[in-house]
């Protein structure tokens, strides 16, 4: 089963908490047990589990990339001037896979699933929500 959503963002930089809507396709899936994928497309945003209880671990995630992947001093700048974001996703990576444990996902308790925006604002990114049972 496969579906996508759209998600818009709203900075530059910033985790969206896409959890609730990957559980509500879990759930109207009807699989007991298997595997979902959370993959967004984009060559600029990226998928991360993480902490969801402390907004500040997201800000930390942000402030910790940004320290370790600047921006203006890629060669990849003097193209469209998003060089650190697409090093960013690449470092985060654009998929999770989850398990499925009697029709819920396999997250802990302080986990939820992000989608990671780093060349935004955008209007919609897509994610596909693949579910295998």
């Amino acid at each position: 089963m496969q579906k996508v959503i759209n998600v818009k963002t709203h900075a530059r930089e910033g985790l969206y908490d896409i959890t609730r809507e990957v559980e509500r396709i879990v759930g109207a899936s009807g699989f007991s047990s298997g595997t979902v994928n959370v993959y967004v497309r984009g060559a600029t945003a990226a998928i991360m589990i993480q902490e969801n209880w402390d907004e500040s671990v997201q800000t930390d995630v942000i402030n910790l990339l940004a320290k370790l992947v600047p921006r203006g001093v890629w060669l990849h700048d003097a193209q469209d001037g998003n060089g650190d974001s697409h090093l960013k996703a690449g470092i985060i990576g654009p998929q999770e896979t989850i398990p499925v444990i009697n029709g819920k996902l396999a997250l802990s308790t302080w986990q939820n699933i992000f989608l990671c925006e780093f060349d935004g604002p955008r209007e919609k990114r897509e994610v596909v929500i693949t579910i295998c049972g």
